[in-house]
């Protein structure tokens, strides 16, 4: 008996076996489930935190979207507030120049009478004050074009003033003094620049010692010998008149004195005041002669500009406008005194 009893031992044994190994498999194949679940689980937990991240951004730029809009509306509607504000300024402007339009249209004559009337003023005053016939030529013109086109018989009077004042005005003597008063102050401009005489006489004594230096030591030494010499005896003409030698600080006095004179002659063009003007004039024209080069172009344009300067007439009768602006006053009292 002992010896037949690991015989039914050996099968249970391998059924032990077998069902270890199977629970073995059962627990791995477990294992391997859960761990993929798991593996599932935390991804879908990162896809969850990943559009949740997105959702949030998305909400925050939605946020600052709508703010934004916001902040346009506000804008908009302050814009649209202002521009409601310009409009009724605009429509409140524009009923007042329908009403200004409609006083004036209820009297065209008067109201053109009215403006060619403040043009003749305003010609006078160019007369008077300034004493600028091309202004008030150009104003009269105007007055008569306006007259011309409105073709009416009833201003047939002031039309005929008009062409009679105009005629007066063109037979004056016409004279730029703006003109005349921008040379007198280019004249001004170029004084610093004129050349004197003594300054161009001891410019002219330079070139021969600078050629005698470049000579050999021979011809410098006779050079000097005779130019030593030549200063012990001097010949001089008593009849012409020598170029006064004057030191830097009365030069500058003279430039400044020129200048002042010219000065006084622009303001004496400005008052209309000949005998002051020509006595200026003349002044400059001796001493720019005198103590400036002669030969220089410079100093020759200067004189010559001088001259022409002082050869215009500054006073002359200067016509008026009276006239005209006497008929245009009379027909405006006889329409206020008419009837209706």
């Amino acid at each position: 008996m002992p010896e037949t009893d690991p015989a039914p031992r050996a099968p249970a044994s391998r059924i032990a076996m077998l069902a270890l190994i199977a629970v073995l498999l059962a627990a791995g194949l477990a294992g391997l489930a859960w761990f993929d679940a798991r593996s599932r689980i935390g991804a879908t937990q990162e896809e969850l935190a990943r559009r949740l991240h997105d959702i949030d951004a998305n909400a925050r730029e939605a946020r600052a979207v709508a703010a934004q809009t916001q902040e346009a509306l506000r804008e908009a509607q302050v814009r649209l507030g202002q521009l409601e504000g310009r409009l009724a300024d605009s429509q409140s402007q524009q009923l007042a120049l329908e009403a200004l339009y409609q006083d004036l249209s209820r009297n065209r004559d008067e109201w053109q009478l009215a403006e060619i009337e403040q043009v003749l003023a305003i010609a006078s005053q160019q007369l008077q004050l300034a004493r600028n016939v091309r202004a008030a030529l150009l104003a009269l013109q105007l007055a008569e074009a306006r007259l011309a086109r409105a073709d009416r018989p009833q201003f047939a009077p002031i039309r005929r003033a008009l062409a009679r004042d105009i005629e007066r005005l063109k037979a004056a003597p016409v004279v730029d003094f703006p003109a005349m008063a921008m040379r007198l102050d280019n004249l001004i401009a170029s004084i610093d620049s004129l050349p004197l005489a003594f300054e161009e006489r001891t410019e002219r004594e330079m070139p021969a010692r600078a050629s005698a230096a470049d000579r050999g030591l021979f011809a410098r030494l006779a050079a000097e010998v005779w130019n030593e010499l030549s200063q012990l005896i001097v010949v001089r003409r008593m009849g012409a008149a020598e170029p006064p030698l004057l030191p830097p600080s009365q030069a500058y006095f003279v430039r400044e004195n020129l200048r002042l004179r010219l000065l006084n002659a622009r303001a004496s063009l400005l008052a209309r005041d000949e005998a002051g003007y020509r006595e200026d004039l003349r002044a400059t024209a001796a001493w720019v002669q005198r103590y400036f080069d002669p030969r220089s172009k410079a100093t020759g344009d200067a004189v010559a500009q001088l001259k022409q300067l002082s050869g215009i007439s500054i006073t002359f009768d200067m016509p008026t406008i009276s006239e005209s602006l006497d008929a245009v006053r009379g027909y405006k009292s006889r329409r206020e005194r008419a009837p209706g």
